[in-house]
């Protein structure tokens, strides 16, 4: 969807804003550029709807080039979103997100409509906050209005300077999830600007990491940005705690699942104490016989006779499918298990250990092409990585 070849900014004075950049959007996506303050990520995000024009290199969007085209038409088809927002204080919130659809010239009705639509998908009811003006507005209140905005007209490009940068952690966090869901719904494509790394790697599908003086120093999968930074100022970048961030990124798969031993709690103990034998095992997973998760059966506890319902314990380390692995360990921690069940709903998937969920880690950095290059650079091992 956007495209940028050996794009550049050189100011008149000399300095070098943005060098050579070549950057590839998927459409539909959601990139992130993060980089220390000055390294060219907002002058970058700002080329794109000729905010700043570009030097030298080509800009294209969906095969267009930007260039040849009517700056203000340009910024009319992209949306774009600030920290500070940007809405017009005299204004009430739905004239302030009717501002595009007013220039364009639509009419009163599907322009009303509009608002209203969008107000409700950014979690505003219209009823209540349309008629509302800025300053009645919370931090995050307004931040959704700019956003309602920038989407007003449809725009196939969502262009965000650190939209979240100016609230409060907690809200902050609350609008990143509910951001991250509605554009997977829009499929709007989005490139998103932000100075903390643990933002850029939480929302991006793909990262770009910006060094001083306008270099993309890597631009990878957020496991891999992680997991096996390009080079040393990636890495100091990234921070030594890139492992813990590396598991808030990393999905739970198939493949990271170990099937323990399974008895049903309407067993007798001694087809349970015969299964730990046979697989010489002390502990097993108690499911019913539909396979939902029930608990679990240690050894000792299948000794004598009865039901294994009589002796299994409440299972509370689980997580649901879609986890990722800082959900995993946070559980395992939380209740001092030695492993967490995974579940679709109430049935049982698999169980992870801190074994599997460490060869999860691991092979979360060769994700994207089965496995990381001979020679890439890994801090966390002071040498090179072969997958």
């Amino acid at each position: 969807m956007i495209r940028l070849d050996g794009v550049g900014k050189t100011y008149a004075d000399g300095t070098i804003a943005v060098q050579q950049l070549d950057l590839d959007v998927p459409r539909g996506s959601l990139v992130t550029l993060v980089g220390p303050s000055g390294c060219g990520k907002s002058t970058t995000l700002r080329m794109v709807n000729r905010l700043i024009e570009p030097t030298s290199g080509t800009i294209t969007l969906d095969g267009e080039d930007v260039t040849r085209v009517d700056p203000v038409d340009l910024r009319r088809r992209i949306g774009y979103v600030i920290q500070q927002v940007g809405l017009f204080p005299h204004q009430t919130v739905r004239t302030n997100v009717a501002t595009v659809a007013t220039l364009l010239g639509w009419e009163r009705k599907r322009t009303h409509e509009r608002v209203d639509e969008l107000l409700s998908l950014v979690g505003l009811e219209p009823q209540q906050y349309a008629n509302r003006y800025p300053h009645q507005l919370s931090g995050g209140q307004r931040q959704r209005v700019g956003v309602a905005r920038a989407l007003v007209a449809d725009p196939p490009v969502l262009l965000m300077d650190e939209p979240f940068g100016a609230v409060d952690p907690v809200v902050r966090t609350r609008l990143q999830d509910e951001f991250v869901a509605l554009q997977e719904r829009l499929g709007t494509t989005v490139l998103f600007v932000t100075h903390d790394i643990e933002e850029a790697v939480r929302l991006g599908e793909r990262v770009g990491v910006f060094e001083g003086g306008g270099r993309l120093a890597q631009y990878d999968s957020p496991a891999r940005v992680l997991g096996a930074p390009a080079d040393e100022f990636v890495a100091d970048f990234v921070g030594a705690d890139r492992g813990l961030r590396r598991l808030a990124v990393t999905p739970i798969d198939d493949r990271d699942l170990e099937h323990p031993p399974l008895v049903t709690d309407d067993d007798d103990l001694g087809d349970a104490r015969a299964t730990l034998a046979r697989e010489q095992a002390r502990w097993a997973v108690v499911t019913d016989r539909s396979g939902d998760l029930r608990g679990w059966l240690g050894v000792d506890e299948a000794e004598g006779t009865g039901r294994v319902t009589e002796r299994g314990h409440r299972m509370d380390a689980w997580v649901p499918r879609d986890s990722s692995l800082k959900d995993a360990l946070s559980r395992m921690l939380q209740h001092d298990a030695g492993w967490v069940a995974v579940l679709d709903g109430s049935r049982l998937c698999g169980v992870l250990t801190p074994t599997t969920l460490h060869e999860a880690l691991r092979r979360s950095i060769g994700a994207d092409d089965e496995g990381v290059e001979a020679g890439a650079f890994d801090v966390e091992t002071a040498g090179p990585v072969h997958g």
